[in-house]
C-alpha cells in the first residue's frame, strides 16, 4: 500500500489575482465571476482551508496569467510594486504557509530587473514568474536579459508560465476548434506549445552562455520537453547549426520542472529518467486544478520515499531557499 512519506508538502505553482492588476485585463483574460475567481482573490481562510483539507503545508504563490506581461511601459513599474507589496503582506501574515514569486513589469526590462532585486532582497520573494509573450515579444529577446542577469546575481529562479498564444497563432492553429473546445487554445495544447517554444528559444538565444547559472522553472512536467529532449538535442546538433550547442546539457542543467496540472505517472517517470529526480518540484496549479488529486497521486507514484520527499518539498527547499 503506497502512502505519502513523512515530509512537508510544498506546492510551488499556486495562483492568485491582485484586484488592481486584474482591472487592466480585457476580454478573455478578464475571467468569469464564480468559485474559481473567488479563490483567485483569496489570500486567507479559503486558501488555507483547501490546503489543510489536502495536506499541503506551504504554497508558493504567483500571479495568474497574464500577470504584468501586457502592461504598457508607462506606469507599469509603480503598479507592479504595489502588486508585490500586497502579496508580500499576505505572506507575512501567514509566514509558515505562504511564500511568493514576484510579478515583473517586463515591458520595462531595467525596471523589471530592479523590481526583481527589490522583491527578493526587501520582500523576501523566492524569484519571479513571467507569463508568455511580453507585448508580443518572446522572452528570449535580448531586451529581457537584464532580468536574467539579476536573477543569476541573486541566485533565484525565473518561472516561465504559459500565456495566451500570439493572436496570429491562435487564428492559424486553433480557430477551427476554439469555439467548440476553448481549452485547446489554453491548457490542452496552446499553452504548452507557446511555453515549450519559449524554453527552446531561450536555449538557442545564448542567454545561458552569458549567464550560465541562470535557473529556469517550467510547469506541467516541463511542457513536453523532457519527452522530446533527446530528439531536440540530436536534431539541433546536425550539420548546419551556427555553433556547437548541447540542448540536453543546458535543459537538464539550468531547468527545473514542476508537476502542476499534470498528474501522470508515466510522464513523471519519463521526467525522472531524463532529468533526474532532483529537478522535479511538486505543484498543483490551484485554483485552476483542485488540490486533492495531486497529493493523492503522489502517494501512488512508484518511487521510493526518499525520491518522493525530494519532489514534495526537498527540491523546493533547496532551489527556493525555503
Amino acid at each position: 500500500m503506497f502512502k505519502k512519506p513523512n515530509c512537508p508538502v510544498i506546492a510551488v505553482e499556486e495562483h492568485y489575482w491582485d484586484a488592481e492588476l486584474a482591472k487592466t485585463y480585457v476580454g478573455v483574460e478578464s475571467g468569469r465571476a464564480g468559485p474559481q475567481q473567488e479563490r483567485l482573490y483569496d489570500l486567507g481562510a479559503l486558501r488555507i482551508k483547501e490546503m489543510d483539507d489536502a495536506g499541503i503545508d506551504v504554497q508558493v504563490i504567483s500571479h495568474g496569467a497574464p500577470s504584468a506581461q501586457k502592461l504598457p511601459k508607462d506606469g507599469a513599474a509603480a503598479l507592479v510594486r504595489g502588486v508585490n507589496d500586497r502579496l508580500a503582506a499576505a505572506c507575512a501574515a501567514n509566514p509558515k504557509r505562504f511564500a511568493a514569486f514576484a510579478a515583473l513589469p517586463s515591458n520595462d526590462p531595467e525596471a523589471a530587473a530592479d523590481e526583481l532585486e527589490r522583491a527578493v532582497t526587501k520582500l523576501g520573494m523566492k524569484g519571479a514568474m513571467m507569463h508568455g509573450l511580453s507585448a508580443g515579444v518572446f522572452l528570449d529577446d535580448k531586451r529581457f536579459w537584464p532580468i536574467y542577469a539579476r536573477a543569476e546575481a541573486f541566485d533565484v529562479p525565473i518561472y516561465l508560465h504559459p500565456g495566451l498564444p500570439d493572436a496570429r497563432v491562435m487564428e492559424a492553429y486553433y480557430s477551427d476548434y476554439a469555439k467548440e473546445f476553448p481549452m485547446v487554445v489554453r491548457a490542452a495544447w496552446g499553452y504548452t506549445v507557446e511555453t515549450a517554444t519559449t524554453a527552446i528559444r531561450m536555449v538557442l538565444s545564448g542567454v545561458f552562455d552569458k549567464h550560465p547559472k541562470l535557473k529556469i522553472v517550467l510547469g506541467h512536467l516541463g511542457e513536453t520537453l523532457p519527452f522530446l529532449v533527446w530528439r531536440v538535442d540530436q536534431a539541433i546538433s546536425r550539420p548546419g547549426a551556427a555553433r556547437p550547442l548541447s540542448f540536453r546539457d543546458i535543459f537538464c542543467g539550468n531547468f527545473w520542472i514542476t508537476t502542476s496540472g499534470n498528474f501522470s505517472t508515466p510522464a513523471l517517470l519519463c521526467c525522472v529518467q531524463e532529468m533526474g529526480v532532483d529537478r522535479i518540484l511538486f505543484a498543483i496549479d490551484w485554483p485552476f486544478v483542485v488540490n486533492p488529486p495531486g497529493v493523492k497521486w503522489m502517494e501512488q507514484v512508484p518511487l521510493c520515499d526518499e525520491d518522493k520527499a525530494k519532489i514534495l518539498s526537498g527540491n523546493a527547499k533547496r532551489l527556493l531557499k525555503l
